[in-house]
Formats: C-alpha cells, structure tokens, sequence
C-alpha cells in the first residue's frame, strides 16, 4: 500500500499525567528546530514520524497506552506512517515484553532516553536546547518538574519501579527554565514532581522546596506558583512561611493522604499516622488560613474492611478538603501489594467504596463553592468555549480542578490575563462570574 502519511510532520501522542507531558515538549522542541513541523494530540496523527509517550501507572493507563499503541503498529503495518516509536513509563517498565510483542513499532524507549529518538533519524540532541520546551498547555501557563524519581515505600505504587530513585534538578538549572518560559510569556507555573516534599535532600542533604519556591517567586513575571503533590511524612513545613506571604505563590497545596485509618496507613507502608495526618493538616490550615488542599484517597487496597472505609468517610466530612479525588486499587506487579497481599475485594466494591467518597465530597464541594457567591476573586481566562470564558481561581490548577465560567455577553475578555471577578452562582464543581 502506498505510503500516505505528510512529510516532515512528528505527531506525538501523551498519555499521563503532566510530568510526561513535559517531556513530550521537550522533545518536541528538539524536532522543532530541525524543521519537522510538530503536533501534539493531532485529531487524526498521520505523520511521517509516530511517537506515543505512555503512562504505565495503574491498570486503567496501561490498557489505555496499549490501545494507543496497537491503533499506530497497525498504521505502521500498513504504511500509513514511515517510523513510530514508543517512550514514557509503561515502555521503561515493560521494555522487553512489548519490543517481542509488538514489533510493528520501530524502537521502544524507556522513560530517560527518549532524546535518543534522535539518533534514529540521523540527529542528535541540542544539549544548548535542554531547557527550551515546545508548550501544548496554553501559552499563559507551564508545568515545572523540579525532580524524578521517589524513595518512598508505599505498598501499591509502581512509580518507583518505573522511575527510579528521587533525583533533584539543581535550584539554577529550575531558575534558568521558568526565567526562559516567562521571556516567551508564560505567567502561571505548576511545579510537579512525584513528591515535592523529598525535594532537595538528595542534591543539598537538606529539603529545598521552601527556598526553591521562595527564589522563583522572586522571578519578575511570575504571577502564580502552585504545588502540586506534596508528602505528608517529612513535610517541609517552612514551605508554609512561603505560600502565606508570598502573593504569587498560589494558596492551594496538592498532598495525597490516600488513607486514614491507622490499619490501612500502615498496610499501605505510609510511614504516617492517623493522629499525625489530623496534626498536620491543622497546622497548614492554621498557618495558612486560606489555604485550598486537594488530596487523593485510594479504596479497595487488600484488607481494607467497611469499618476502614466508614472511618475515612468520617475523615473527609471532618477535614472538608477543598478539592478531592478517589482511585481504585490496582494490583501492580512488583509492588509489595503485589507480592505479600491477595486482591480479594472485587472490582464492584472498590468501584462502589469510590462512588460513595466521591457522593460526599460532591456535597461539600457544593457547599464551598455556595459560600463564595458575591465574593470576588482574581481570575486567569483558559479559553473560550460556548458562550463562556472559561478561567481559574488560584485555587483551581489546570485539567484537574473546577472553572469559572464568564458570559462572553458580559465583557471583553482576553485569553491569558487576570480579572477581578465577582461569583454571582454555583454548581458542585464549577463557579459563575462576571
């Protein structure tokens, strides 16, 4: 069959969460000064080169990455596309196995040599580019990956048989990258990392997420910091210090809990305790008054009972996070889970015990979101979509959390800039204003 995919064009595909998606920019970026022209998530991919950036998470993302992968080994049997190589977590983690599996694929690469890409068409990487990244978020904000890597120990998590042990990037070289996106108009920065709290130890033998945060909102352009996926063990409680006088650095705080009952927090190997969690969150919230926390709660783990699940209802009805999600266990071979625990609760229960958590967190995120009707707050317009401006709160990070939505019958809004905007209604997870 004749081959009919358009020259000159990369199309790279993420699947994930934001740290692959910055890499697939950088690697973008490396194809854009070559002369390819370069898509990102392109409605039909067709180009002459094909990459997937994959996410080997949890069970759903894997199956996700393999649909992903199949659809484009068939494109490539078929010389719809000339070359199509597969990068990211679920390729790190399964290298082998897909390489003798799928053999349509040119070459599979794991997590940290994706850039060797390159060499498969004649290039190398610009090192003098390393901190340049093509954006596929909107030109006003960028995600910031401070490290890679975890050293913790929880019992259902594959991220460090993925990534690795926690590797720092030096505070200069973090510096260097965000001085570059606000030069190219970037205003709103995400720093992300598998665990924010770590941040620093293995680089400066001591935590440095505080002083990190506090030297790039001394930035010139920087208008809001976010974190994004805090610790709870070991937190770096100078960081407090920093989000409560800082301005643009944002009053919101992204740390998972995953549990509360001391039964399950020490068969989920959390090194934290109930007691401690209580602690914790009453200190952020008391030197932080403002403060907006997201968390994300696991359910179904082996051995968890009804009383463990009744105990974290009570928990989130108690604490009233501001922003909430839920997963289901997934068995992840290599996990301690995997190796010392049996998967005995069924798919419908866990299904039901996340359905329930997110059945409360609805009501309380409803009766936030109703307190704040005829106060005003400062708003970043995303986009426009139906008859809307669709912006966020500091409290809102991009993708994960609710909007505010503007009538564009209202005012004339512009697409990257902040307005004062006062909330006239509310839904459960989404504010009206004008």
């Amino acid at each position: 069959m004749k081959n009919s995919n358009i020259k000159g064009t990369v199309d790279v595909v993420t699947l994930g969460c934001s740290k692959n998606l910055v890499d697939s920019e950088q690697l973008m970026r490396q194809f854009e000064v070559l002369g390819y022209k370069v898509r990102h998530d392109a409605e039909i991919p067709d180009g002459e080169i094909v990459i997937v950036n994959t996410c080997g998470f949890i069970g759903d993302a894997k199956e996700e990455s393999i649909h992903s992968i199949l659809r484009f080994a068939d494109l490539r049997k078929h010389n719809k596309i000339s070359k199509l190589f597969v990068m990211g977590c679920l390729s790190q983690r399964y290298l082998n196995e897909l390489s003798i599996e799928i053999p349509e694929v040119d070459k599979f690469y794991g997590k940290f040599n994706y850039t060797d890409i390159l060499k498969e068409i004649g290039q190398e990487f610009r090192a003098d580019l390393r901190l340049e990244r093509t954006l596929t978020t909107p030109n006003h904000y960028a995600y910031i990956k401070i490290s890679e890597g975890c050293n913790r120990t929880c019992s259902y998590c594959a991220i460090p048989i993925i990534t690795g042990k926690h590797r720092s990037r030096s505070i200069e070289d973090i510096e260097n990258e965000v001085k570059g996106l606000v030069s190219n108009g970037v205003k709103e920065f995400q720093l992300i990392a598998q665990d924010l709290s770590y941040y620093g130890i293995d680089r400066y033998k001591t935590q440095k997420l505080a002083e990190l945060t506090q030297r790039l909102s001394d930035i010139q352009g920087v208008e809001w910091l976010r974190l994004h996926y805090a610790y709870p063990a070991q937190f770096p409680f100078d960081l407090l210090k920093v989000i409560r006088e800082r301005e643009n650095v944002c009053n919101y705080l992204d740390i998972a809990f995953q549990h509360i009952s001391d039964n399950m927090l020490q068969i989920m190997r959390r090194n934290f305790s109930k007691s401690q969690t209580y602690e914790l969150i009453d200190r952020i919230r008391t030197e932080v008054p403002n403060i907006h926390l997201r968390t994300t709660l696991l359910l179904g783990h082996p051995q968890e009972t009804e009383a463990d699940v009744d105990e974290l209802k009570e928990f989130i009805q108690k604490i009233r996070f501001e922003r909430l999600g839920a997963f289901a266990f997934s068995n992840e071979e290599g996990t301690f889970a995997y190796t010392h625990y049996a998967d005995h609760i069924p798919n419908e229960v866990k299904s039901r015990r996340v359905d329930e958590i997110m059945e409360i967190q609805q009501v309380i995120s409803n009766d936030i979101n109703q307190s704040k009707i005829g106060t005003n707050f400062k708003v970043i317009i995303d986009r426009i979509e139906d008859n809307f401006y669709v912006g966020r709160t500091e409290f809102d990070s991009p993708e994960v959390d609710q909007e505010v939505l503007i009538p564009i019958t209202i005012k004339n809004l512009k697409i990257g800039e902040f307005y004062q905007t006062k909330i006239v209604d509310a839904t459960d997870f989404d504010l009206y204003g004008i």
